[in-house]
């Protein structure tokens, strides 16, 4: 079966950086355009960034655009995210999806990975 599986989260402070993975299996992964999304304490599951299937584009909300890099790479299934520059506002759970369609219906989600930043 597809899985998603992220990891790197942890507890880091304001200003550091941390690099998120999102290893996946079961799926033809070079057909697949992946998202990361977070989601904070009471707060909706919000989309932080998406790469293409190739990974020759990438889109980042407005909050994290350039202090955060998508990349992937199709050898290893696994998509990353580069998170510099953290803010305690970056606290949330992070989620990796993937999506084959191009309309933003994601088909499979990860389990997601903590990541707190202290001020």
């Amino acid at each position: 079966q597809v899985q998603l599986v992220e990891s790197g989260g942890g507890l880091v402070q304001a200003g550091g950086s941390l690099r998120l993975s999102c290893a996946a299996s079961g799926l033809t992964f070079g057909n697949y355009h992946i998202g990361w999304f977070r989601q904070a304490p009471g707060k909706e599951r919000d989309l932080v960034g998406v790469v293409s299937w190739s990974g020759g584009s990438t889109y980042y909300a407005d909050s994290v655009k350039g202090r955060f890099t998508i990349s992937r790479d199709n050898a290893k299934n696994t998509v990353y995210l580069q998170m510099n520059s953290l803010k305690p506002e970056d606290t949330a759970v992070y989620y990796c999806a993937a999506e084959e369609s191009g309309r933003g219906v994601y088909d499979y989600w990860g389990q997601g990975t903590q990541v707190t930043v202290s001020s």
